[in-house]
């Protein structure tokens, strides 16, 4: 069974600003510039750990080409990292950079999306790789067709490294998705001390494994 410290050391790696621009800079034609913001949440909103994600091009910092909502649980030996669709993403947008903005974030208006969580395993002290549920049940429309996600990470206190792929789950062939290889990005910025450790306890973790 995880603990608290296992808990708490995966949630201050999650909460933090990451930035590929050393692989734009080293291959513009290939990577644009982006930015990956993973913003603690007020305990209320989920009375746990939660996040606000957000990915943004360079250019366009207020204009996110992806947002999220996040809670995160342990399930036996794994951390997962449940997803959620909100209403009125447009007055968040650019939570990343400001957060005051997340005021804005209405708790009932939260719905999961089933079979997009992401589940972490810690497979070195401090690094964590994770990949959405098995199930090929995380649909993502593009460009009119339904595609299923097939999603890896694998972040630790220095990057987070990343490749999604869109497939199509008649015939399994990829969609959509990078062509040249994952996304690399280096953390420029720790929001740990954002979290609300002080509730986080044994408790909180039993419930988490009986729900």
């Amino acid at each position: 069974m995880k603990t608290t410290t296992d808990v708490e050391n995966f949630a201050k790696i999650l909460a933090g600003c990451y930035d590929n621009i050393d692989q734009s800079q080293q291959n513009p034609k290939d990577f644009a510039r982006i930015h990956i913001y993973f913003r603690p949440l007020p305990w209320e909103i989920f009375n746990g750990i939660g996040f606000y994600s957000e990915q943004v091009y360079e250019y366009a910092p207020w204009e996110p080409y992806r947002q999220g909502i996040h809670n995160l649980e342990v399930l036996d030996e794994i951390f997962v990292v449940n997803n959620f669709g909100f209403d009125n993403a447009h007055r968040i947008a650019g939570a990343g950079k400001d957060p005051s903005l997340l005021k804005h974030l209405n708790k009932n208006n939260l719905t999961k999306r089933c079979g997009c969580s992401m589940h972490f395993h810690e497979n070195l002290p401090g690094n964590y790789i994770g990949a959405v549920e098995p199930g090929k049940n995380c649909l993502v429309p593009r460009d009119g067709k339904m595609t299923y996600l097939v999603s890896e990470v694998e972040v630790n206190e220095h990057q987070w490294i990343s490749r999604d792929r869109g497939y199509d789950p008649k015939n399994d062939q990829q969609i959509w998705g990078s062509e040249h290889g994952k996304l690399v990005f280096k953390r420029i910025a720790s929001y740990a001390d954002e979290i609300n450790l002080e509730r986080i306890n044994e408790k909180v973790i039993k419930k988490w494994k009986t729900n």
